[in-house]
């Protein structure tokens, strides 16, 4: 399918989400889009890519793939944190792989060795090589910022101010005290569904009785509207039925954590679900902060990664691991339940029979991202 079909056929998604359509099924699989919609969310604009103390120390390092594009991420000995092409300048060699620490960036084909800046420091065997300098070699840098305790990477040379990007995201979540949370989980999988559709799901309550009838479920009665908001992201508040961050049995047994001290009494009742554009979303609950963001793999294929988040001293509480544990059980267990539908939604949207659909009530945050991803990608 063309990318001009596509295209025309996102004319019919746009506000009010009430009388729109929901993307067409080929923006969730084609993969000539694929290739198109990743130029234009990830080439353009921010996206975010963890929280900021998963690097703390000179030398910390991460290794993404975004839109095809190696990148690494890296702690300089100045504690300022760096984010360049991952791509060595000698025979284009994948650099670095994984995450970890290290004392110089060195790549395994022919041991090009790079400091924390992307300066070419070490060269071996090139002492032939005409007119050939290290100081003239320089990994390309990306912008990377800090925003609530989230890091966000562009790979435009001249974005925009982040948080112009994000708008009025700070005040909105201010009660929450990103800045203060501490990572105490962090890890990664993937799934066999577009990036899109994973998000999408956790934003949503509409399928909640038909996929989570026996575990979550019934944690969330019917949520707000969604949010009037400025900037890049929407949110959406909803009252729940004791925390919704621990599965029933759980609070019942009293594992539940300190609230979040800043919290007003409306907030200390419900959780707010965000979603920053495009590869970000998270609950904000009473007590914890658990996030997604995500890397497109192909149309089909997903690399998540998910962060739990508490408050510091929440985090040197004598019982926290054991209480921390309940909360990681809930969420893997949404997760466990969520992935055999999102597979067979990614199966139904391939068949040549899909068509647009509409949006619910209980679906406008995905309303309001289909809204903003049909603007950006007709570009």
């Amino acid at each position: 399918m063309s990318v001009e079909y596509i295209k025309q056929a996102l004319n019919t998604v746009k506000h009010p989400v009430s009388s729109s359509l929901s993307l067409p099924p080929a923006c969730y699989h084609d993969e000539e889009w694929w290739r198109h919609e990743t130029v234009c969310l990830f080439g353009n604009g921010w996206f975010c890519i963890g929280r900021a103390d998963q690097w703390q120390a000179p030398g910390d390092f991460e290794a993404i793939n975004v839109a095809n594009i190696p990148v690494v991420i890296i702690m300089g000995k100045d504690h300022k944190l760096r984010a360049m092409s991952n791509t060595c300048l000698h025979r284009s060699s994948q650099i670095m792989s994984g995450s970890g620490n290290c004392r110089a960036m060195v790549c395994p084909f022919h041991g090009w060795s790079y400091d924390a800046t992307g300066q070419l420091i070490a060269a071996p065997r090139m002492e032939t090589a005409e007119c050939f300098s290290e100081n003239e070699h320089q990994l390309k840098p990306f912008n990377v910022a800090l925003q609530d305790g989230f890091v966000f990477l562009s790979l435009q040379d001249n974005p925009e101010p982040l948080h112009q990007w994000l708008g009025d995201f700070s005040d909105l979540h201010r009660a929450w005290s990103f800045n203060d949370l501490a990572t105490s989980r962090r890890r990664s999988f993937e799934v066999g569904c577009n990036w899109k559709l994973f998000i999408e799901v956790f934003n949503e309550y509409y399928h909640l009785p038909h996929v989570h009838p026996d575990s979550i479920n019934g944690l969330y009665p019917e949520p707000d509207s969604a949010d009037d908001v400025i900037g890049q992201y929407t949110s959406q508040f909803g009252r729940t039925s004791g925390n919704a961050a621990l599965l029933e049995i759980a609070q019942q047994q009293g594992r539940s954590l300190p609230v979040i001290k800043s919290l007003d009494e409306t907030q200390r009742t419900g959780m707010r679900y965000t979603w920053v554009y495009p590869n970000m979303t998270f609950a904000a609950s009473s007590d914890c902060l658990w996030m997604y963001h995500v890397y497109p793999l192909s149309g089909a294929s997903t690399r998540v990664v998910q962060t739990v988040c508490f408050p510091a001293d929440t985090a040197k509480l004598n019982d926290f691991n054991a209480k921390s544990a309940e909360y990681y059980k809930r969420f893997d267990l949404a997760i466990d339940e969520d992935i055999p539908a999102l597979e067979k939604q990614q199966t139904g949207m391939q068949s040549p029979y899909a068509v647009q659909g509409r949006f619910s009530a209980l679906e406008p945050s995905v309303g309001n991202f289909a809204c903003w991803y049909s603007e950006a990608t007709r570009k």
